[in-house]
């Protein structure tokens, strides 16, 4: 992992200031020397920087992101708690870290925070931009706020906005970390058993009935057991492998990030923000996303003038684009080869 410290004060949307901003990336491969094999990656929720840890598959030799062909780079988005600065960060003005005081902020922030890492870099333009779920949403504000910086995107189990479904179960998650007694301390262990509440509900939305029946059923032997039931114990153990690796304070304002999601915002309508991408567009639904289903990738398709739409088939939800990881082989890297 990789630090760029942008050490002037940042204005966010909200209009609060970030005295400075620490940016943490990862890259794989290599840089050709015209500089036209880059692709950027824009990671989801409690996701890294590091491709590789997440995103089962994919930057290997001969799949998406192969890194003999290609020079990926992802940065952590703001916010997290993984190198880029967010509620743990040290503020400098007050020497402690922000916590709770940390003030909210936009994927547009996310992706301007991305652009300043870009411009470090001297990166101009890149072959392709892809993200799945708010990498989505970062990838879609990309493409309208720098039409110029990419030829291809992807698009993958996303949406244009957060529609009341998604906020609701964001604003359930953040409830049971406000529930939490410890959260609001001045601890980076604060909010540990809200958080691992927060995790148990958002991954009823990821994942939907059909996953948990297919994967969480009891065995026939155990068909009658009164106690301990698989479903519930994966439940609580997904909940504390989130408290082990993230941040409850991170988690909260991540949550508020996805629900101020609107690429129609100060721009008249979708329509015309859409109308904006130059980009070639690939669109990726899950049948069984519950979060981004496939008719919230439809004005994505419908706006954007050369776009093309491509769903697969799953049983396992939101969650589908991490596992269906050969399906989605084959639809990226037939369009990179196009």
């Amino acid at each position: 992992m990789r630090i760029y410290k942008y050490d002037r004060p940042y204005a966010l949307e909200s209009g609060a200031v970030l005295p400075e901003i620490d940016i943490a990336y990862h890259t794989f491969g290599r840089l050709s020397a015209k500089g036209d094999n880059i692709i950027w990656v824009c990671h989801a929720l409690t996701a890294n920087s590091d491709v590789k840890d997440w995103w089962q598959g994919a930057v290997e030799k001969g799949q998406f992101l192969d890194p003999d062909k290609y020079f990926i780079i992802c940065a952590n988005i703001l916010g997290s708690c993984y190198g880029t600065t967010g509620p743990l960060s040290v503020n400098p003005m007050t020497k402690k870290p922000y916590y709770s005081a940390f003030p909210r902020f936009t994927v547009r922030d996310v992706v301007n925070v991305h652009r300043l890492l870009a411009a470090h870099l001297q990166i101009k333009s890149v072959k392709m931009l892809i993200g799945s779920s708010i990498g989505g949403f970062q990838v879609s504000e990309w493409l309208i706020m720098d039409p110029k910086f990419t030829k291809k995107g992807v698009i993958i189990a996303s949406a244009t906005h957060a529609d009341a479904w998604v906020i609701a179960f964001n604003e359930s998650q953040r409830m049971a970390i406000e529930a939490d007694s410890t959260y609001g301390d001045q601890d980076t262990a604060a909010g540990q058993k809200g958080l691992a509440t927060a995790r148990s509900i958002a991954l009823l939305s990821y994942r939907g009935r059909k996953a948990y029946v297919k994967t969480q059923s009891e065995h026939e032997s155990d068909d009658y057991k009164i106690t301990d039931h698989r479903a519930a114990s994966y439940q609580r153990y997904q909940g504390k492998k989130l408290v082990d690796r993230f941040n409850a304070y991170s988690y909260y304002r991540l949550t508020e990030l996805i629900d101020s999601h609107n690429i129609a915002r100060a721009r008249v309508s979708v329509e015309k923000a859409l109308s904006n991408i130059k980009a070639e567009v690939v669109l990726v639904a899950i049948t069984s996303d519950l979060i981004y289903p496939i008719t919230a990738q439809m004005d994505f398709h419908k706006y954007i003038k050369n776009s093309t739409l491509n769903i697969i088939e799953s049983e396992f939800g939101h969650d589908g684009f991490l596992i269906e990881h050969e399906k989605l082989n084959e639809i990226v890297t037939k369009f990179l080869d196009n």
